[in-house]
């Protein structure tokens, strides 16, 4: 009768504890492999960006102090908004480096919503339109 080694594949057979002790071995070693493969970004770029949304809030902010009104002030309010949201998660959520098929998986669900809300908004303006015309006395 053959020995088995307690590391290969028939070690599960060997009950509980000898199969978790080898899971153990397991997520040690990928757990390591990971951290050589980890990225550390230099905290200028962290501190760059922290003053770079610190600019954009207060351009945000001088848009109300400068008492903008109607579509631009809305206009500037989203883009302001939009610049800062991209920023957060390009690099604090690390998407700038990430593989542009996650990019796409993320990014896109929300992009298709706001379009099927853009296609609703106008769908019922049309329909209050022609109940406005038709159905008013």
């Amino acid at each position: 009768m053959a020995h088995q080694d307690s590391s290969g594949p028939d070690s599960a057979s060997q009950g509980p504890s000898g199969s978790a002790h080898l899971n153990q071995e397991r997520v040690a070693e990928c757990l390591a492999a990971s951290n050589e493969h980890t990225q550390q970004h230099p905290i200028g770029l962290y501190l760059k960006v922290w003053l770079l949304l610190f600019v954009l809030s207060s351009l945000s902010y001088s848009v109300d102090y400068l008492q903008l009104q109607g579509m631009l002030r809305w206009s500037l309010i989203i883009l302001f908004m939009l610049l800062k949201a991209g920023l957060i998660i390009s690099v604090f959520m690390h998407m700038f480096w990430e593989r542009v098929a996650l990019v796409y998986a993320i990014l896109l669900p929300p992009l298709c919503l706001v379009v099927l809300i853009a296609l609703m908004a106008i769908e019922a303006n049309y329909t209050l339109a022609n109940r406005l015309e038709f159905f008013s006395f």
